[in-house]
């Protein structure tokens, strides 16, 4: 299919792939258009795709009893939404919702697992993301409980650029309090801050960064932790 030819190469994880692999595994991918707060995988229900994003960012959220969601976990173009799926899961314990829309690749979850189960290739590099992705949720974890809420919110945005092809990025207030696990005043007093210092403008649902540089200093230390994690999953 020449246009899943052209555009698996912008996912990096399909990209990795040798070509005969993708003929044999991955030649009837649908590109699809992923929108803004489209559920992925709902809590406790089964998988049913996979989607390997071209350009946008999906969060990963984990939900208490009393429905409160936090976000654990970040993915964009370099990896899978639907991981455990690929391993072999059958039922989701975690939401993901689109957090920045754009294209991706879908596939059915099953014939993601046994592509797993039948390329070493596909193992391989599944694995690679999979361990990448738990050291980022227990770097999420330990920001989450040591860091301030304006560390974590330029954390936040800068991950969400390294994965975007733009520097603005859908955010509201409320939002992003889910996903940080923080009170709404605390986002806004932290996007006045940024704001005021000139990093990012923050109107209408979008931020805009305007200084990666200034924005990258006031980020904690698990920012550069991304960063490196992201090259070596690269």
């Amino acid at each position: 299919m020449p246009q899943a030819s052209r555009s698996i190469q912008k996912n990096h994880l399909l990209a990795a792939l040798p070509q005969a692999d993708l003929d044999q595994f991955f030649s009837d991918l649908e590109p699809v258009s992923l929108s803004l707060r489209q559920i992925l995988c709902q809590v406790n229900s089964p998988f049913e795709h996979v989607y390997f994003i071209e350009n946008g960012v999906a969060s990963v959220l984990t939900t208490l009893a009393n429905g409160t969601n936090v976000e654990v976990g970040m993915i964009g173009r370099e990896g899978i939404a639907g991981l455990p799926a690929a391993l072999g899961g059958a039922i989701s314990d975690q939401l993901i919702i689109v957090q920045a829309p754009g294209p991706a690749l879908r596939m059915g979850a099953a014939e993601c697992a046994i592509a797993f189960e039948q390329n070493a290739a596909v193992r391989r590099i599944i694995l690679r993301f999979t361990e990448a992705f738990i050291s980022l949720a227990a770097q999420t974890a330990a920001c989450n409980r040591i860091h301030l809420t304006q560390q974590r919110f330029a954390r936040w945005l800068l991950m969400a650029h390294a994965r975007l092809e733009s520097d603005v990025i859908p955010m509201t207030h409320e939002f992003m309090s889910m996903l940080l696990g923080v009170r709404r005043t605390g986002i806004t007093e932290a996007a006045g801050k940024l704001q005021r210092s000139g990093s990012i403008r923050y109107h209408q649902g979008q931020v805009t960064i305007l200084d990666r540089d200034a924005l990258g200093a006031t980020a904690c230390e698990c920012y550069g932790a991304d960063q490196r994690r992201l090259l070596r999953l690269l």
